[in-house]
């Protein structure tokens, strides 16, 4: 597994790494068995990759606990672990008590990568870059990054903090937001750029036959009509007709080269400029295979620049607000 430099840091993460927001099961993806959990994380080891993502927040702290415990066993300098703070837990007197709780759940005495999850109110920046600098100092974190931070709240983050290493951010190519203004700051600053749901959560896959076919919990995005899904709160009218349209364009794209839609859509991310590692998740050995002989194969120049305009239509439509879940006027990434 290719080894790659998180922006101009010294961290090196695997191109692909492994998102563990199903481990610990929960309501949004199910139950998750411990066992298979501890299949995974042995076998990415196996194979070459060195990070893995989690969060305070997945499944009520259960992702960390079960990341923790299968990674017992596994030499801790062969590994980099990833969490973030959940924005409400950012302030200075907190943020200490909520890393501390992380570390215990994750069975280790530091963690590699530890990141806002998501932006925080102006005032409290300073406050919250602070603390973090003093976890850092104090050997209980290596790395400081962000998660979901557009160009202006990055900047304003890196006013505050000049270290921060990393920005995570959703990116697929049905999800092209952060290409109009975070990518080229992130090149631009050397910062590296960590993606998550390359496959928007299956539906770049050859596994649905129509749009619907999506588990309702899936089409909270802005690609959907929130009238047709109570679950969804951006109260938008979607963009379904070009989702679908890009969704059938990826998959013919995908054929023509012989490859399966999965392995098409997450080449195509490895292969964008800036992109440091590329999450995705794994409930199984066998997915977390699948994932691995996708991200090491590469893509033809042509495919590349096909895929690309094939959604360009349907990322026209979304245009460049990088929160997907929210209308783009109550953006939170911004």
């Amino acid at each position: 597994m290719e080894l790659r430099n998180c922006g101009s840091s010294d961290l090196r993460l695997s191109a692909l790494g492994v998102g563990c927001w199903s481990f610990g099961g929960g309501e949004y993806w199910g139950d998750q068995d411990q066992q298979d959990a501890d299949r995974v994380v042995r076998r990415a080891c196996e194979l070459g990759i060195n990070y893995f993502d989690t969060a305070e927040m997945y499944n009520e702290g259960r992702s960390e606990i079960s990341l923790g415990l299968a990674l017992q066993g596994i030499p801790r300098d062969k590994i980099v672990i990833g969490t973030k703070i959940s924005p409400e837990n950012a302030g200075p007197e907190v943020l200490p008590r909520h890393c501390e709780a992380s570390l215990k759940r994750l069975s280790t005495d530091y963690i590699d990568l530890y990141m806002v999850h998501w932006p925080i109110p102006s005032a409290a920046v300073d406050g919250a870059f602070a603390a973090l600098r003093r976890l850092q100092e104090q050997g209980k974190i290596r790395y400081i990054g962000v998660s979901n931070f557009a160009a202006p709240k990055l900047k304003e983050a890196l006013a505050a903090e000049s270290a921060i290493v990393v920005d995570q951010l959703a990116y697929s190519l049905v999800a092209r937001a952060i290409e109009h203004e975070v990518l080229p700051l992130c090149r631009e600053r050397g910062i590296g750029v960590m993606t998550y749901m390359p496959l928007w959560q299956g539906l770049l896959s050859d596994r649905y036959a129509g749009l619907y076919d999506l588990p309702e919990r899936r089409r909270r995005t802005r690609h959907f009509d929130a009238e047709k899904n109570e679950l969804a709160r951006h109260g938008e009218s979607g963009a379904e007709e070009e989702t679908w349209k890009a969704v059938l364009a990826v998959r013919e794209i995908a054929g023509e080269f012989g490859l399966k839609t999965a392995e098409a859509a997450l080449r195509w991310v490895l292969a964008g400029s800036g992109v440091s590692c590329m999450l995705a998740g794994a409930r199984n050995s066998g997915q977390l295979e699948a994932n691995v002989r996708a991200a090491e194969g590469k893509l033809p120049a042509e495919a590349i620049k096909r895929l690309a305009a094939a959604t360009d239509e349907l990322s026209s439509k979304l245009g460049p607000s990088c929160d997907y879940f929210e209308a783009t006027i109550n953006d939170r990434t911004r």
